[in-house]
């Protein structure tokens, strides 16, 4: 005889709940945002967002420790580039870190990542990864105009106009924790006005405007958003890009099977509509 999980007794020789091992799983794994590129004089441009992937039917190997790495987001430069996002991994599955937004000045192109991040003064956003997440926008036009923002794991970031700031690139909704929560969002592009803000969406965050009238934000903790960049002409503690957001690792399978027999980096546990829920933010592994 046994206690199951809530207390009771459990009579016989076979218990689902802790003999019945899984044989596959379903995983979200995000990796971190890049960083937005830093403004002095003229605008920066948005983060890319980390690379993204989930899908169901994951096998597993029962007794083999499988290793959670959760990627940090970049950090944000100062009239500079920013720095691409880390990898996360969930046993094979490798997510990329989101691409650097470029720093103001002389036309730079973002870098590439899990999704790309944007470019300045009349040059390309980075290349995304192919299933994992999208390029971020160019800027096509040269001098003081807005710069481009990031590409997201849902859609390209925006290419700018003349006055108008790019639009980052969307993330993609999951409900793999019992709720829906956006992910992999693109950070906004830099702008040279004083009033029109590039909002990052999913996650990414805010770019930065004229004068600093609204700040420029990072990319949200665990969602894997680019960094929203430094806008142009901005107040001396403003101009640095922002940090993207670090990423996120998630499993579910059915709560009749056994939990795992180990885990380590201190997973949130739920139990959510018949599925056992494990969330790492930070890197540990899992044994089942």
């Amino acid at each position: 005889m046994s206690l199951n999980r809530f207390g009771g007794l459990i009579t016989g020789t076979f218990n689902p709940l802790t003999d019945q091992k899984t044989a596959t799983v379903e995983y979200l794994v995000v990796a971190g945002g890049g960083g937005g590129g830093g403004a002095y004089n003229d605008s920066a441009a948005g983060g890319g967002a980390g690379g993204l992937l989930t899908a169901t039917g994951f096998a597993v190997t029962v007794g083999s420790a499988i290793t959670v790495t959760v990627g940090a987001g970049g950090t944000g430069g100062t009239q500079a580039n920013g720095v691409q996002g880390s990898n996360s991994v969930f046993s094979s599955i490798t997510t990329i870190g989101g691409g650097y937004g470029a720093g103001e000045g002389g036309g730079n192109t973002g870098g590439s990542g899990g999704s790309g991040g944007g470019g300045t003064q009349g040059s390309a956003g980075g290349a995304g990864t192919s299933g994992q997440g999208f390029a971020g926008a160019g800027s096509s036009w040269s001098g003081d105009y807005p710069s481009g923002a990031g590409g997201g794991a849902g859609s390209v970031g925006v290419n700018n106009g003349n006055t108008i700031p790019s639009g980052s690139g969307t993330g993609l909704c999951s409900t793999i924790t019992g709720q829906r929560v956006f992910y992999a969002g693109g950070g906004g592009g830099g702008t040279y006005t004083d009033t029109v803000v590039s909002i990052g969406v999913a996650g990414g965050g805010n770019g930065g405007v004229r004068n600093n009238d609204y700040p420029n934000t990072p990319g949200v903790a665990n969602t894997g958003g680019g960094g929203g960049a430094g806008g142009g002409n901005a107040a001396t503690n403003y101009t640095k890009g922002r940090a993207g957001g670090s990423g996120i690792v998630v499993i579910r399978y059915s709560a009749n099977c056994a939990p795992p027999a180990n885990t380590t980096g201190n997973p949130q546990i739920l139990y959510n509509n018949g599925y056992q829920i494990y969330i790492w933010t930070s890197s540990g592994s899992v044994t089942f």
